[in-house]
């Protein structure tokens, strides 16, 4: 198990001191999916929710917010994003979401991918309340990261990947 270093020796939060550190190119990946209501999915698609393009709006949301992480998530570091980018697929019974971010910088990426993919689904759940209110977001997580000391990681294949298609 890795080190906890967000913990000083008597355990009191700390943001990890980074700055001996050296810039490297990052990348990261994150992806969700929305559970909704055929009908709700079927008015996405056709763009028939009142509020407007519930995937525009949410691509917008996700970029936004990843900007915005280290003002969300306490311990985050302010870091040069290069690109970020939202996909949407809505092939299946669900809205499946990927955001992948780009950064040259001394810490990864991972939380600005997992933010932008979490309020993405955020997003289209708020454009779409009023016609659904048992949507469900599900399966918030890492798939990709490269970059940094601890290399590249790649979530495997499961049974959960299922709910993609």
């Amino acid at each position: 198990m890795a080190d906890l270093t967000h913990f000083d020796d008597k355990g009191n939060a700390r943001m990890v001191d980074i700055s001996e550190k050296l810039p490297t190119e990052r990348l990261a990946r994150a992806s969700c999916s929305v559970s909704l209501q055929p009908a709700t999915l079927q008015a996405i698609r056709a763009g028939r929710i009142g509020k407007g393009d519930v995937l525009q709006v949410a691509r917008l949301a996700g970029i936004m917010a990843a900007k915005q992480t280290p003002h969300l998530i306490p311990l985050c570091h302010v870091i040069a994003l290069s690109s970020v980018e939202i996909q949407f697929d809505t092939s299946g019974d669900r809205v499946h979401i990927e955001s992948s971010v780009q950064a040259v910088d001394r810490t990864g990426a991972e939380m600005e991918a997992l933010v932008a993919a979490a309020t993405a689904a955020l997003t289209i759940y708020d454009m779409c309340k009023s016609i659904d209110r048992g949507m469900a977001i599900e399966h918030v997580r890492l798939e990709e990261k490269s970059g940094g000391k601890s290399g590249h990681f790649v979530r495997e294949a499961s049974s959960d990947d299922q709910s993609k298609a």
